[in-house]
């Protein structure tokens, strides 16, 4: 079965269409710049545009959201505009796209992908801690294979702020840090994950897990800490994965 999965995020959106039964990408990766502001109207303005861009419309679309979403309605908004608080995003794409469309959380999609068809498949019968590292931080939390959605861990408060605002990438560009300086922010706060939750392993997904290899000598963390698999497509994959539920 092939489905488009779509991925938002805070500074840019990537859609391609996956083969669910490989969960793998079908033809071309489209991406676009998050427009700016991202209210609900220029979002959807966006992704009509990348439906048109792949020719799928009328179709199934599953979409990854930075925001904790429940029952198709968004109740966050750290990186996004605030109108999409309280707003019923699923029920008005699928009003304004004419097809079936499923909403979950960003970083809940990548882990379900990661989960699915990347490391976490030899991690069934573990307690894992999927984050991602971007724009912001996001978290997904599996035990035994079961997803915690929602778990928007990056948002956990540290120092004057939240976690994100320090261990991201994004916190590492802004304020022009290399991987060793950075890495004792991201260590804190991976070992802030593992003294809450004593999870098995946490695996690291997201732009910056390319560069792994650069920080992954500073990280000292009492629990193992691996590389996600998928990589930066994983949102992709499971945004279209969550049309199956």
């Amino acid at each position: 079965m092939e489905v488009l999965g779509i991925d938002v995020g805070a500074t840019g959106i990537k859609g391609s269409i996956v083969d669910l039964s490989t969960g793998t990408l079908i033809g071309e990766k489209v991406k676009m710049k998050t427009p700016s502001p991202a209210t609900p109207d220029s979002i959807t303005s966006s992704i009509k545009q990348m439906i048109d861009v792949l020719q799928w419309t009328d179709k199934p679309v599953g979409i990854g959201f930075p925001s904790i979403v429940k029952e198709g309605v968004c109740w966050s908004a750290s990186n996004i505009d605030t109108e999409f608080i309280g707003f019923p995003i699923q029920d008005h794409l699928e009003k304004v796209l004419n097809t079936k469309v499923k909403v979950v959380n960003d970083a809940d999609a990548a882990g379900i992908a990661e989960m699915t068809f990347g490391k976490g498949k030899t991690l069934s019968d573990k307690l894992v801690i999927f984050i991602t590292l971007g724009t912001g931080i996001g978290s997904a939390i599996f035990y035994k294979g079961v997803l915690v959605p929602n778990s928007e861990l990056g948002h956990l408060f540290y120092k004057k702020s939240v976690f994100e605002k320090y261990a991201s990438n994004s916190a590492r560009e802004l304020k022009g840090l290399g991987w060793k300086s950075w890495a004792k922010e991201l260590n804190v706060y991976l070992q802030h994950l593992n003294h809450l939750f004593s999870p098995d392993v946490i695996l690291i997904g997201g732009g910056v897990s390319k560069q792994f290899d650069k920080y992954k000598p500073y990280l000292n963390v009492e629990c193992m800490v691996e590389t996600a698999q998928l990589l930066n497509d994983a949102g992709i994959i499971g945004s279209a994965m969550s049309l199956r539920s």
